[in-house]
């Protein structure tokens, strides 16, 4: 899939909300048949962006094309072309699981056979067929979004654009979603999902990092991770290692935050063996220290913080990535 079409190509996309700049100059192109994802903290411009492809908001200068096609101009057409999930999907909670699809498939003009078909289908694909009687109202967070989901491929769209599909959702149900979301993309759908979790990164076969609707970085999760510049290490012992982000780095770090429990200290590179030796006595008791693979959260909080220079992943802002 290296060579896919375009699904998505952006240029220079800006869009503005009374003076306040939700993307900024933002270049991406996005292969079909990704799994792309959109990763950043609230106020990135994820939800600005995935409404802007999905032809519900008009930017405010750059070219937009989903598809090959114009979202200002062509949003009849791209409606019947892809799905669209926000992060509050209007779901009928009086309605059954089985109602509520039959709702959405006569709203997508399927016929009654069409939709009984399309709708047998999903809900094994789901996990659905057991609770298809059951209220939507009553279903647990993960089954609802299974269910949002479910609603969206009734028609078969090409592209899915998924806005924090997993946000309060318990972590099992969390990793059930992600196996769906694979296997519509080994059936050759292209899907954008956005999230605020670095660990969902790592689903993904391609990533762009977003901060206050600018590019960060993009690429797939290894070579975003790999290009780290910095030795790594991980420290740990019996109690929490505690470490005030104001606090003064001893000399040959760059940067030191807590990550997963632990404490990643990002070191010079000088003479880090050293360096380390003197952070551990930093305090009392027993203290191990372990050099460690950098991971998505690593390279993002080094490029907001300054840890990394821009110039390390700038070179690829508005390259094309990998699909798969």
């Amino acid at each position: 899939m290296r060579n896919a079409r375009p699904a998505v190509e952006l240029q220079g996309l800006s869009k503005d909300y009374a003076g306040e700049k939700a993307l900024r100059e933002l270049s991406l192109v996005i292969p079909e048949g990704a799994l792309f994802g959109l990763i950043g903290a609230d106020g990135a411009g994820k939800t600005t962006l995935l409404s802007i492809l999905a032809t519900l908001r008009d930017a405010d200068a750059g070219t937009v094309r989903v598809l090959g096609k114009n979202p200002a101009t062509d949003f009849n057409e791209l409606r019947h072309r892809l799905g669209y999930m926000p992060q509050r999907f209007s779901l009928y909670a009086d309605l059954s699981v089985e109602e509520n699809l039959r709702f959405f498939a006569s709203l997508f003009g399927l016929t009654p056979e069409q939709g009984r078909e399309r709708m047998d289908k999903l809900l094994q694909f789901a996990g659905l067929a057991d609770f298809r009687r059951r209220r939507a109202g009553a279903l647990s967070g993960g089954m609802k979004q299974k269910l949002a989901l479910s609603c969206i491929l009734l028609h078969e769209p090409e592209l899915l654009l998924l806005d924090e599909p997993t946000v309060g959702v318990d972590p099992v149900a969390r990793r059930d979603f992600w196996r769906l979301l694979r296997t519509l993309r080994d059936e050759g759908r292209t899907i954008i999902v956005s999230t605020p979790y670095m660990d969902e990164a790592e689903m993904c076969a391609a990533l762009a990092l977003l901060h206050q609707g600018r590019l960060l970085a993009q690429g797939s999760p290894a070579s975003l991770t790999e290009r780290f510049p910095h030795p790594l290490y991980a420290l740990e012992a019996e109690s929490p290692l505690r470490w005030a982000m104001n606090q003064a780095r001893p000399q040959g770090f760059k940067s030191i935050y807590p990550m997963g429990g632990k404490l990643h200290a990002v070191a010079e590179g000088i003479d880090p063996q050293a360096d380390v030796s003197a952070l551990k006595a930093q305090w009392d008791g027993e203290v191990s220290a372990q050099a460690v693979k950098p991971g998505i959260e690593d390279v993002f909080l080094g490029l907001l913080t300054g840890t990394i220079p821009p110039e390390v992943y700038s070179a690829d802002l508005g390259n094309r990535p990998e699909a798969g």
